[in-house]
């Protein structure tokens, strides 16, 4: 039996389990994934992959892969994006499709603002052929649904730093099960920022935070410490709600880059399991106005 899908679909019995947004500790690579006015910002065409699995050791824990994929159009003011996203917890697995397009302008001082949406279908489904019940109940019965949904952001760069504000899915999806109203997504809305300092030619440290609010939850906190060296080596360390730590290391070559985080919970949390999470990029200058420099990273 599958102990997480248990304590998911007991979550469920109440009128209402709203579900959050799959967690990311890369975010900061392509904040795409949470703010739809990120495409198109890099100058370049962008394509991604990224796998996590969190909680290793609990049958049913929490999986998320994403593919992500945005360029920059009309001398570099206009971006489209593809995003695919599956996340799974015991036997409820969520899929979105979507597309995203941003437009940015160009302010004094080498500033830019852009503002993106991102609209796309979510599949929720449910698969109980991996749990044993023992009592029937209808809100134990599988169901498959489809909904519609629509995201906003607005993003302000500079030189050094970035700001932005996003609710990827703007809607709150609910669906009828058992005769009873099961609200299957809650908006989750985010607040991100980061600054670049220059410690020497060879050296940039680059601290980010990430702000995370869901009505009826407790706001979340991801602060994240980064060393850069020659441009091409990344490490650093992130910290979670002060429950969780984790390690990053990253690598570019060329056009392609390869980060790998590894998460362990602070002592005395309730879930003692490390979460891994690897994704894999790579950005290319395709059109005449693109960056054209050796990584675009």
């Amino acid at each position: 039996m599958k102990k997480l899908s248990i304590i998911f679909l007991i979550c469920c019995a109440g009128t209402a389990c709203a579900q959050q947004d799959p967690l990311y500790s890369q975010y900061f690579n392509n904040p795409m994934l949470i703010n739809p006015a990120f495409a198109g910002s890099m100058d370049r065409m962008y394509l991604g992959l990224a796998y996590r699995s969190q909680w290793s050791g609990i049958d049913g824990g929490p999986s998320t892969f994403n593919f992500n994929g945005h360029i920059a159009l009309a001398d570099n003011r206009v971006g489209a994006g593809l995003v695919v996203l599956q996340d799974k917890i015991g036997n409820i697995k969520n899929t979105f499709y979507g597309g995203t397009a941003s437009y940015r302008i160009q302010l004094k001082n080498n500033f830019t603002f852009s503002f993106g949406m991102q609209m796309g279908m979510v599949q929720y489904a449910s698969n109980n052929d991996g749990l044993n019940i023992q009592n029937p109940d209808p809100l134990f019965a599988p169901f498959t649904e489809t909904k519609f949904n629509t995201g906003v952001g607005v993003l302000l760069r500079g030189d050094r730093y970035s700001v932005g504000l996003s609710v990827p899915q703007l809607l709150a999806n609910s669906t009828s099960l058992g005769g009873q109203e099961i609200k299957v997504y809650s908006q989750n809305y985010y607040l991100f920022g980061s600054y670049a300092f220059n410690l020497s030619e060879r050296i940039e440290f680059k601290p980010s935070t990430l702000l995370r609010f869901t009505s009826g939850s407790s706001p979340a906190v991801d602060v994240n410490a980064n060393f850069t060296f020659n441009k091409l080596y990344t490490a650093g360390i992130l910290l979670r709600n002060v429950n969780t730590f984790g390690l990053l290391l990253q690598g570019v070559y060329k056009n392609f880059r390869l980060g790998y985080v590894f998460e362990l919970p602070a002592k005395g949390s309730a879930l003692n399991f490390n979460t891994s999470e690897i994704s894999l990029a790579m950005s290319l200058d395709v059109l005449q106005n693109h960056n054209h420099s050796q990584t675009g990273y």
